[in-house]
């Protein structure tokens, strides 16, 4: 979206006093924080997949069963919460979810079955579905329009980050001192950071601000969730997040499983691998922030700032997963599953940012929620599919190449789909909330 000029000032568009600008950077802190715990959480069942397999005597269809078990409730969780930021404070949504992810860790402590594995991961994905949404929700309530970009690449940053983190030391808690250990830290990781959000989180001074020339915090317009939710740029975001937690929900399953047992690594070489991975993928989010502001401060149209970028990255992601089962060297594979797997970090915080530009501020919690919720569905298909292909093909190897190639045609059809229809300046315009330049401006 173009800057606002001198010509249509907002209330909203005055600097910051400092004070509000360093709570505005705490929060962002915070919020990274959470990310970091909510992906060490959610990538802890991968991790442990080798010895709780052996350990429980799982097969790999029911293994994968649980992996998706965590996204039974995920989908809709995200809708619902969704419509509560409406009403709710993000001080209070998110000390919940952050609580009841402490509790969600806890079942397997008592007893380790496929039971009490599936009720923790139920619940761990019903108090995740709505983390990423409503804390970017969150996130924007404290920085304007044109200033979102890079605490949006920090927030989803979070996730790698967390990823990043995770990985090395999630496995030397369950080398060194078994699986258990690892579920017992992060929960009181949780319980820990919740405490504190509820101390120092709150929301910020753009709750009620809507973007667009001369909206103050009087206009906020409220439009039938129909006409939001049947535009191309909420369309295409969701397309775009569909593809990328395709892949995301493999990750977090499978790869882990599929670096030791198809490539022979260790599980200290497992950790780096996905940490460098990770580590990839942040790096990309913090490179293509800056670029995606200086092209919006040019007047480079949202549909190929933000819009071409996160659809571009789904398709090259798409590309490296079809390509890396077939490639016989280990260099040269890992390093096409390091672009499928990273590459997609590139494209969490812009359908955000690109829905975001069509919605009313009101209503802009539901509608995060909304293609959170939509896009993430993948993960209940995902991991339990890789699953019974492996038990079901004539060796595991054929059943992840499968699996990979299934979700290679999803990642690329769900890219040109976002790129076809991502177009917020033009839907913006449609749904009366702005007037900016057409969408080939450059």
């Amino acid at each position: 979206m173009a800057p606002h000029t001198a010509a249509q000032p907002r209330p909203t568009d005055a600097p910051d006093p400092t004070p509000e600008r360093r709570r505005a950077w705490l929060v962002t802190a915070l919020i990274v924080t959470f990310m970091v715990i909510n992906f060490a959480d959610k990538s802890v069942f991968g991790l442990a997949a080798v010895p709780i397999m052996e350990e429980l005597d799982l097969s790999n269809s029911t293994y994968g069963l649980i992996s998706s078990s965590f996204y039974f409730l995920f989908s809709l969780s995200g809708l619902l919460v969704g419509f509560l930021s409406t009403r709710l404070s993000s001080r209070v949504l998110l000390f919940g979810m952050t609580l009841l992810w402490a509790v969600a860790q806890l079942p397997v402590l008592v007893v380790a079955s496929v039971p009490t594995l599936l009720a923790g991961r139920i619940l761990l994905g019903a108090a995740e579905g709505p983390a990423a949404s409503m804390s970017m929700h969150a996130l924007y309530k404290w920085f304007p329009p044109e200033r979102r970009a890079l605490p949006s690449a920090l927030q989803i940053g979070g996730a790698a980050l967390g990823t990043l983190i995770a990985a090395p030391l999630v496995t030397w808690l369950i080398e060194g001192y078994g699986w258990r250990s690892a579920y017992a830290v992060l929960a009181a990781v949780s319980a820990i950071w919740a405490l504190g959000w509820w101390q120092i989180g709150h929301d910020g001074p753009y709750d009620h601000a809507r973007s667009g020339p001369g909206a103050g915090k009087g206009d906020d317009p409220r439009l039938p969730y129909r006409r939001l939710l049947s535009t191309g740029t909420i369309l295409g975001s969701i397309s775009s997040a569909f593809g990328a937690e395709w892949a995301l929900s493999l990750s977090h399953a499978w790869l882990p499983a599929y670096l030791r047992t198809e490539l022979d690594m260790s599980a200290e070489s497992t950790a780096t691998t996905i940490s460098v991975i990770s580590g990839y993928g942040l790096l990309l989010l913090l490179a293509v922030s800056p670029v995606v502001d200086a092209l919006k401060a040019r007047g480079v149209s949202s549909r190929w700032s933000s819009g071409a970028a996160q659809s571009i990255a789904v398709c090259v992601a798409g590309c490296a997963m079809a390509a890396f089962p077939f490639i016989g060297s280990t260099v040269g594979r890992l390093v096409l599953i390091g672009l499928a797997f990273g590459t997609i970090a590139i494209a969490i915080p812009l359908h955000y940012m690109t829905a975001a530009e069509v919605v009313p501020t009101s209503q802009r919690g539901a509608v995060f929620g909304i293609v959170a919720g939509l896009g993430t569905l993948p993960g209940l298909v995902a991991p339990s599919l890789t699953g019974h292909l492996i038990d079901t093909a004539e060796s595991p190897a054929d059943g992840y190449t499968t699996a990979f190639l299934t979700a290679a045609a999803v990642m690329l059809v769900a890219g040109v789909l976002a790129l076809t229809a991502i177009r917020p300046e033009r839907d913006a315009r449609r749904l009366g909330l702005d007037h900016g330049p057409a969408d080939g401006a450059h």
